[in-house]
């Protein structure tokens, strides 16, 4: 009988993490679902509730994986939480607590943007991540997301709380450009990346079939409800992003949505062979309210 995976998972209550447990439990996966929040267990799964992803208290129980998928980060900074902290340095500590606990391979979503060049610090630091995991010599695949979407996820969350006030803010023209995946394709695609040695030692774009205006997306979620479009000035939208750490955006949601970032998605359909869901299409049958 055929030995089953061991696989663990950082940052397991967020939405990519909750909807990647589900589909790896139901598929016989023992998961070892790490997390510095009280979460909710699968069957054929292991919790364990960390505040500081202590090595000491760690190692042992995941010793000899065969893969960990890191999928803690930030998108927005504060004064108790900054990028190189948690997107850098805790990648860091998870990689040598991983080459300590001789994982076999590491998966981590890093984002669509990181590069050499970026003078963006969230990519900044997603992109020093990239590079500790390369340059720990354990097999890798990361992966560049655009907005993953699915039923909770944080985008259709701040949607649907903004058609109950009956209003929704759309910075600048609302004219740029996302490349959504949906959540279903992005479990199937990073089970894949564990199993398949072609995902070996990749930087894939994790993106959907179709490029789409962030407008677009917008009206096509609502249908035919009545809510209202704000277009805000973008000058008008950074100044509140910078100034009122309750507005709907931070400053790198901003930077990100004029970024027009947009990835390879023939490159990920072939190395993949998979059919993916069209976004438009589940937009179009209220699927994702």
């Amino acid at each position: 009988m055929e030995k089953s995976l061991q696989i663990v998972i950082t940052g397991a209550s967020g939405f990519v993490a909750k909807n990647l447990r589900k589909y790896l439990s139901e598929n016989n996966v023992h998961l070892i679902s790490i997390s510095r929040k009280n979460f909710k267990s699968f069957k054929n799964e292991t919790k364990i509730i960390s505040k500081n992803y202590d090595q000491k208290s760690l190692l042992p129980k995941i010793k000899n994986s065969d893969a960990l998928i890191h999928l803690v980060g930030i998108g927005k900074q504060s004064v108790k939480t900054d990028y190189e902290s948690i997107n850098f340095r805790l990648t860091q500590k998870i990689v040598n607590l991983s080459k300590k606990a001789k994982i076999k391979k590491i998966i981590y979503t890093s984002g669509l943007g990181a590069s050499s060049d970026t003078s963006l610090g969230y990519f900044i630091s997603k992109f020093k991540a990239e590079q500790s995991i390369i340059d720990s010599k354990i097999n890798y695949a990361i992966f560049r997301p655009s907005y993953i979407v699915g039923k909770n996820d944080l985008f259709t969350r701040y949607l649907k709380k903004s058609i109950k006030k009956n209003k929704i803010i759309v910075p600048g023209s609302g004219k740029y450009f996302i490349q959504p995946i949906f959540i279903n394709d992005v479990t199937k695609l990073i089970f894949q990346s564990i199993v398949d040695k072609k995902f070996n030692n990749k930087i894939i774009d994790l993106v959907g079939p179709e490029i789409i205006s962030f407008e677009k997306y917008i009206q096509l979620f609502l249908q035919k409800k009545k809510t209202k479009l704000c277009y805000m000035n973008i000058e008008k939208a950074y100044h509140l992003a910078i100034t009122d750490s309750k507005f709907d955006y931070g400053v790198d949601d901003l930077n990100i949505l004029v970024g027009n970032f947009v990835g390879d998605y023939k490159k990920l359909k072939n190395l993949s062979k998979m059919d993916f869901q069209s976004v438009k299409e589940l937009l179009k049958t209220g699927a994702l309210f």
